[in-house]
């Protein structure tokens, strides 16, 4: 490594985090305007919205917008060397442009692996301290019930609840249906169901058990019974943000499960596991884009190069929101959509490379 690629990585992290500090601070302020009111209105202590709210809030916008800031932080410093003579004198000194792509492409690579921990390990703790600070004091649902559920708990078992209170963690119209292939074997039906978070158990009351044994049937009745089914509390919440408090363990256990329920959660699931180890890349792809872009000298500086870099970053963005609605809305594998994004923004790298004054 040479003294031209330490002033390039050097140049290209203080410029990309220089970036990332300007965007906090006006993330914040325009948070805090609009979320004010709710603050006041719900009491939220001022302890919890520093350190659960924005604790959660900028590490998951930072990373949602570092395609955006990683973009404009190449486009700028690159444009700024161009505009400033400093890498013909590089290229004419005997340096390929593909050998002084290095130096950006290990800065693209910290990135990369601080952006992937963070994905993987970090943002969804925070993202957990965010979600329950909004829960109860951004946007709380009055109303926590979810109605008329069905489930397939496994390969034998269907439930439906009539009726699940989150809040209480109390369901109503309970039914419980164990098969044996396509024979019904035991049918329970109760009046209310309650989860025993101390047990880790449900307390079905008020119960009827219909037992199907051939032509031989038997009822069998109480008035409570503690039972162990393969449900929570937590699938019957009502919060779209809830897979991106999950860390990959969970996510995994949960598709994995949704795989025998069917609930219609599958393609979100897979959606926010893809995207974890998929966007990341994009610090490679846009670094490549945006050094092809700028490092020719252009007359009127910087300025045409910055408006074209954060134009594209933008359409990246928006790219990704597309692919995202087609996947829950149109069918789109959640792996393709995930990958359509980076992988169209890779060939138009690559063309600008080639296309790159050398």
């Amino acid at each position: 490594m040479n003294i031209i690629d330490r002033y390039i990585i050097k140049k290209y992290l203080t410029t990309f985090l220089f970036t990332m500090a300007i965007f906090t601070v006006v993330m914040v302020i325009f948070d805090i305007s609009e979320r004010l009111d709710d603050f006041l209105k719900y009491k939220a202590p001022l302890s919890k919205i520093i350190f659960e709210y924005y604790a959660g809030f900028i590490p998951f916008y930072l990373n949602f917008l570092s395609p955006l800031i990683n973009f404009i932080a190449v486009i700028f410093f690159t444009s700024k060397m161009a505009d400033q003579t400093e890498i013909v004198p590089i290229l004419s000194g005997g340096m390929s442009f593909n050998r002084m792509l290095r130096p950006f492409m290990f800065s693209a690579g910290v990135i990369f692996a601080v952006t992937f921990l963070f994905n993987i390990y970090i943002i969804p703790r925070t993202n957990k301290l965010k979600i329950g600070f909004e829960n109860v004091y951004v946007k709380p649902l009055k109303d926590n019930t979810k109605v008329s559920t069905h489930m397939q708990i496994d390969k034998n078992s269907f439930v439906y609840i009539d009726n699940f209170d989150n809040n209480r963690k109390v369901g109503s119209g309970f039914v419980l249906e164990i098969f044996k292939g396509d024979t019904l074997r035991e049918k329970m039906m109760a009046d209310r169901i309650t989860w025993d978070s101390v047990a880790t158990k449900w307390k079905i009351e008020n119960y009827t058990n219909r037992i199907i044994n051939g032509l031989n049937e038997r009822m069998d009745t109480g008035v409570s019974k503690d039972t162990t089914l393969d449900m929570t509390p937590q699938d019957f919440e009502l919060y779209d943000n809830i897979f991106t408090a999950m860390n990959t363990d969970e996510l995994n256990e949960r598709i994995h499960k949704e795989e025998i329920r069917g609930t219609g959660m599958m393609t979100d699931l897979k959606l926010e596991k893809y995207k974890r180890f998929v966007y990341p890349f994009s610090a490679f792809v846009l670094t490549l884009m945006g050094v092809s872009l700028s490092s020719k000298k252009v007359r009127g500086g910087i300025g045409l190069s910055l408006g074209i870099g954060i134009a594209l970053s933008f359409t990246y963005i928006v790219f990704i929101q597309f692919s995202t609605m087609f996947s829950l809305k149109g069918g789109l594998p959640p792996l393709v959509a995930v990958l359509i994004p980076n992988v169209t923004f890779f060939v138009l790298a690559i063309y600008l490379m080639i296309k790159a004054p050398k």
